[in-house]
């Protein structure tokens, strides 16, 4: 299959992934009204056309929490990562810094901070979870620090797992589930070789490393469902912010007054997000969601978003929109899984080509001159 745009990495990870993968990473909550409004809503939001403006310098750079990005966006935390090529987390953050933005690790990562840290020069972030053992997140912020992550995100909206069926449809979850993961492993012999065989181990690396023995993803949903802690509140945030000295982040913000609530508790930035559709099902997608946040909030701390983002235009349309800035997800897990560091790299490259498309028929020479104003 010729990769010609950034969206044609999905069909790819399709064919190459085993059927248990591909939906977990595709899926979303429900009947997935949300995952698809994501997209949809993104997609329907116009542009505003300008011409014969001198477009022949433009400057995609942006400045958040202390870094200069090369583009406008970082790579979302997304979890089992490493499951989608060899030691995956370890090849997107060397492909992130080879681009020039920032990589987050997730919580719940095959490779752990240990591991991934080292491999790159640039800082990475991180971004942390509120599980009931406490004592793992002290020591997941002592890690952190430790390996010089800079930017901790902190997920609010997944105190419990979503109801995703695809994934208990797939073999993902439900009964036999580890005996239908091998079978299709069989029958996708690419991945079983690079991934399945020559990427072991295969858990959950930073809990692994905190527990001393390693945290198998046999029941890899079950045991979130057993690990996250449906109380946190506000409360939970204050011990972190206390104990955390670097930039913090507040993921999972749909509502002008979590935003405001956010700020109010000295937040150094949110991210708009219904976590890709994956969680409550029926809300609204982030670009419905992200002009009355910024409305509310906007200069008063950063502002992310992701959900729905596909492509340079997209990021174009969420900064539009009221984002300094977005986190890609979906998008570059799909090109991982297609050719490792490599394909995430390409990635990087076809969304920036659509960027600078997008910014020269609108008159924008800098990420900075993308507002409301670039709408139609």
């Amino acid at each position: 299959m010729i990769i010609s745009a950034s969206t044609d990495y999905r069909a790819a990870a399709q064919r190459k992934l085993p059927p248990f993968l591909f939906h977990y990473l595709d899926g979303g909550a429900y009947a997935e009204r949300t995952l698809r409004r994501n997209v949809d809503d993104l997609a329907d939001i116009a542009l505003r056309q300008r011409v014969l403006r001198n477009m022949s310098e433009l400057n995609l750079e942006t400045r958040l929490f202390g870094e200069t990005l090369a583009m406008p966006a970082a790579l979302a935390p997304i979890g089992l990562a490493g499951m989608f090529a060899r030691r995956g987390e370890v090849q997107a953050a060397q492909a992130a810094e080879a681009r020039g933005i920032p990589f987050t690790l997730s919580t719940v990562s095959v490779c752990p901070i240990e591991e991934v840290a080292p491999a790159i020069q640039r800082p990475m972030w991180f971004q942390l979870y509120v599980l009931k053992d406490r004592g793992f997140m002290k020591n997941a912020l002592e890690r952190a620090r430790a390996a010089g992550v800079t930017t901790l995100i902190f997920t609010v909206d997944m105190p419990v797992p979503g109801s995703r069926y695809r994934d208990a449809h797939s073999g993902m979850s439900g009964p036999n589930a580890a005996t239908r993961r091998m079978l299709q492993a069989v029958t996708h012999p690419a991945w079983a070789w690079d991934v399945g065989l020559l990427g072991r181990p295969h858990d959950l690396g930073n809990i692994s490393t905190y527990r001393g023995n390693p945290t198998g993803l046999a029941d890899y949903i079950g045991w979130l469902a057993n690990n996250f802690d449906p109380s946190i509140s506000w409360k939970d945030l204050e011990w972190i912010r206390e104990y955390w000295q670097g930039p913090m982040v507040i993921k999972g913000i749909l509502d002008p007054q979590d935003a405001r609530d956010a700020v109010a508790f000295g937040a150094d930035g949110i991210v708009v997000s219904n976590h890709g559709g994956r969680q409550l099902d029926g809300v609204l997608s982030s670009a419905r969601a992200l002009p009355a946040i910024a409305d509310a909030v906007k200069g008063q701390l950063s502002i992310l978003a992701d959900s729905g983002i596909r492509s340079g235009l997209d990021i174009v349309r969420m900064i539009a929109l009221g984002a300094d800035a977005v986190l890609l997800g979906r998008a570059f897990v799909y090109a991982l899984a297609v050719a490792g560091g490599a394909g995430v790299r390409n990635l990087l490259e076809l969304i920036e080509k659509e960027m600078r498309v997008a910014m020269v028929l609108t008159g924008a020479r800098s990420v900075q001159d993308i507002t409301r104003e670039s709408l139609a």
